[in-house]
């Protein structure tokens, strides 16, 4: 991927004009229902409803590391990508943040979008240091086939 098409912007991920989000979520193994989403999650579904969410417990348990597209429920987005960044323990590692970036981008060059805004993935509660998970992140992407522009956004109140 072409460093060009890649930017990191201080702000809000659902502020974003884009294509996609991505959704930094954990394996889904626990039901959605149980869990009281915080952060990037809980934003989302405070926008988004229930709906992305519904859709995504059908895919049933993700690989750390992994990347499912849902529905973007009342969020004007053509879909939201949840990546598994953390694992059982709510951690996130440096392989979970290289794939979820990865997989993530995959699934935006699969389905033809042209832009998608991601959090820094595993920096939340998945405990990771914000800005080595940003450099893991950069450096993952710069693995992608994808010439979609991509937004790192470090989240600002």
């Amino acid at each position: 991927m072409d460093d060009n098409r890649v930017q990191v912007v201080e702000g809000n991920l659902l502020d974003q004009n884009v294509e996609v989000i991505v959704n930094a979520w954990n394996r889904n193994i626990i039901p959605w229902w149980l869990l009281l989403p915080q952060g990037v999650s809980g934003a989302i579904k405070k926008k988004a409803g229930l709906v992305p969410f519904r859709e995504l417990s059908k895919h049933g348990p993700i690989p750390l590391g992994g990347a499912v597209l849902t529905g973007s429920g009342r969020l004007p987005y053509k879909g939201i990508i949840h990546v598994a960044g953390i694992n059982m323990l709510w951690r996130a590692s440096q392989k979970s943040i290289q794939d979820s970036a990865y997989n993530a981008m995959k699934i935006v060059t699969e389905e033809g979008f042209n832009s998608i805004a991601f959090p820094i993935i595993g920096a939340g509660s998945g405990g990771f240091n914000r800005e080595k998970a940003l450099s893991i992140m950069l450096d993952a992407l710069k693995q992608s086939i994808s010439n979609a522009d991509v937004i790192i956004v470090r989240y600002k109140k």
